[in-house]
């Protein structure tokens, strides 16, 4: 059974970052293409990056584009999100996803497999 358990949420001032990580556990990470996506309260579930099963292949959403960057590491079996130069509008509980396949996914109909979510907030 996959399990996906991220961390690295918290409290950040605006202009500041910090480092998700989902780490899988119950099948061969390199396998899976990872996402993450993110919702706010009173919005809906939105996406935020995602990443090929190497790691050679991103996407991103235009609101995060040049401040986000996800990577992974196969050994660790996990992947990462770092969220540099943060807005008050980043403000979200973040979950990481998981789907078999070659290439990389946006929607979130595309995955099989999601985490528990983190608290992102970021104060102005």
């Amino acid at each position: 059974q996959v399990q996906l358990v991220e961390s690295g949420g918290g409290l950040v001032q605006a202009g500041g970052s910090l480092r998700l990580s989902c780490e899988l556990s119950g099948r061969t990470f390199s396998l899976f293409a990872m996402g993450w996506f993110r919702q706010a309260p009173g919005k809906e579930r939105e996406f935020v990056a995602t990443i090929s099963w190497s790691g050679d292949t991103t996407s991103y959403a235009d609101s995060v584009k040049g401040r986000f960057t996800s990577s992974r590491d196969n050994a660790k079996n996990t992947v990462y999100l770092q969220m540099n130069n943060l807005k008050p509008e980043d403000t979200a509980v973040y979950y990481c996803a998981a789907t078999q396949g070659s290439w990389y996914y946006v929607e979130s109909r595309e995955y099989d497999y999601w985490g528990q979510g983190t608290q992102v907030t970021v104060s102005s």
